[in-house]
C-alpha cells in the first residue's frame, strides 16, 4: 500500500472506517533506548544493562521503554499518511492503550493504523485512529490503542 496524501478534512473523511495502511519497519537500537532513558530520566536497568537483562529477565535482552514505542507514533504514522495543507497538528488524546509485549533491543517494529472516525469541530478535524505497533516475527503486538490527532487545515 502506498503512502496516502490528504489535504483537507473532506479528503480525510473519505477514509473513515478503513485501514489506512502500515508503516515501514523501524529498528529499536540500544543507542535509541539509551537516549530515551537520558531524555526521560528513566534509567531502569532493564533498559540499559545488557548483561543483567540477559540473565535476570525473561526477555533475554534489554527492552525499549514502553513510552519510547509510543513516542514513535507520529513518525510511523507519517509514513502511512502525509497530512498536508495544515496550519497545525496537535496530539490530542491516547485512550485504551495496552502494552501487550516487551520490545527487545534490535527488534523491528511497524505501525498499522485504522481511521475509526473523523469529526468536524468548527473546521478542525478530530481524527481517531486505532493503532497497533507490530513486532516483526511476533504474534503479539507491542501495543494497541486509540490515538486522536487534531488537524487544523488551511482554508
Amino acid at each position: 500500500m502506498s503512502k496516502l496524501t490528504i489535504k483537507s478534512l473532506q479528503e480525510l473523511s473519505q477514509y473513515e472506517g478503513t485501514e489506512m495502511g502500515v508503516s515501514e519497519y523501524h529498528t529499536i537500537t540500544q543507542e535509541q533506548i539509551n537516549k530515551f532513558a537520558d531524555a526521560t530520566l528513566d534509567h531502569q536497568w532493564i533498559h540499559l544493562d545488557a548483561e543483567r537483562a540477559k540473565t535476570e529477565t525473561p526477555f533475554g535482552a534489554t527492552i525499549a521503554h514502553g513510552y519510547l514505542t509510543v513516542s514513535l507514533l507520529p513518525y510511523l504514522w507519517s509514513q502511512i499518511a502525509s497530512i498536508e495543507n495544515l496550519k497545525m497538528q496537535v496530539n490530542y488524546e491516547i485512550e485504551s492503550l495496552r502494552f501487550n509485549q516487551a520490545v527487545t533491543v534490535n527488534s523491528d517494529v511497524r505501525l498499522r493504523a485504522k481511521l475509526l472516525s473523523v469529526k468536524d469541530l468548527r473546521g478542525i478535524a478530530k481524527a481517531r485512529l486505532e493503532v497497533t505497533l507490530e513486532i516483526k516475527d511476533s504474534k503479539k503486538p507491542a501495543f494497541t490503542g486509540i490515538i486522536t490527532f487534531l488537524y487544523h487545515f488551511n482554508g
